[in-house]
């Protein structure tokens, strides 16, 4: 999987723990609309105990490469697919995802406009929820996120982003005393400081509400709300302890 527009390489990164009910049909869409745009595509598998790996390991026709953390943590995680990739552009997104036709297109239509664009993210859409959560979250997006972000000028959803990678070394790559909440704005905040940090409406990424099905959807949304603010103001999450849903 290998092409260069406009001389930058993308890397695809994904970090998985215990994804084995997402992580194949996650890899079947990215198969399907990356339009063989990307330089690489990896997944680290972090410190999973289920059948992740060898799912991933199916995938190696398609020059899917697996790399393992043993260290649980998602920023431990995304470290390591930082340090292993190879691309001038690292593509983030989540085990759970299913990615949609053109997103990797948008990613070079919009380096290729703006060349201090330092960082791209977008809003997620549920694709396994109900009509209620569905207008819960576009009401979400529409009437709080994105008014914050014109306000502050910065953005960033974990599951759905992308960096320069000579950006993210001169940050000194990812927070790892971060252990899941406000890591994404953690990331946001400080790439601001080196360019454009844009949050477009229209860059959208399909994934699970499984956290809303575990959690209350108005539960999970002030706790990233709080996270957001947190991050911003004091340079710190909120809050320190979280559940993985699988």
């Amino acid at each position: 999987m290998q092409i260069k527009e406009n001389n930058q390489k993308i890397s695809l990164l994904i970090c998985a723990y215990n994804e084995e009910k997402y992580i194949g049909n996650c890899l079947n869409f990215v198969i399907k609309n990356s339009d063989n745009l990307f330089y690489e595509i990896i997944v680290v598998d972090n410190a999973s105990t289920d059948k992740t790996a060898a799912i991933v390991a199916n995938f190696k026709k398609h020059n899917i490469k697996l790399v393992t953390e043993k260290e649980k943590g998602l920023t431990k995680a995304r470290q390591r697919a930082f340090l292993e990739a190879q691309g001038d552009i690292l593509a983030f997104i989540d085990a759970d995802t299913q990615m949609s036709k053109g997103w990797v297109k948008q990613i070079i239509n919009e380096y290729k406009k703006n060349l201090n664009l330092v960082c791209l993210s977008g809003p997620y859409v549920y694709y396994d929820t109900n009509k209620f959560h569905k207008l819960f979250v576009k009401m979400y997006w529409y009437l709080l996120a994105i008014p914050s972000y014109w306000l502050i000028g910065y953005m960033v959803v974990g599951g759905n982003f992308v960096i320069k990678k000579e950006i993210l070394k001169k940050m000194g790559g990812f927070d790892e005393k971060i252990k899941f909440y406000g890591e994404d704005t953690n990331i946001a905040r400080r790439a601001s400081r080196f360019g454009k940090v844009k949050f477009h409406p229209s860059f959208i990424m399909p994934t699970s509400a499984r956290r809303f099905s575990k959690e209350s959807t108005l539960k999970t949304a002030v706790v990233y709300v709080l996270n957001f603010i947190s991050e911003i103001v004091l340079h710190r999450p909120f809050t320190d302890k979280y559940k993985d849903i699988r």
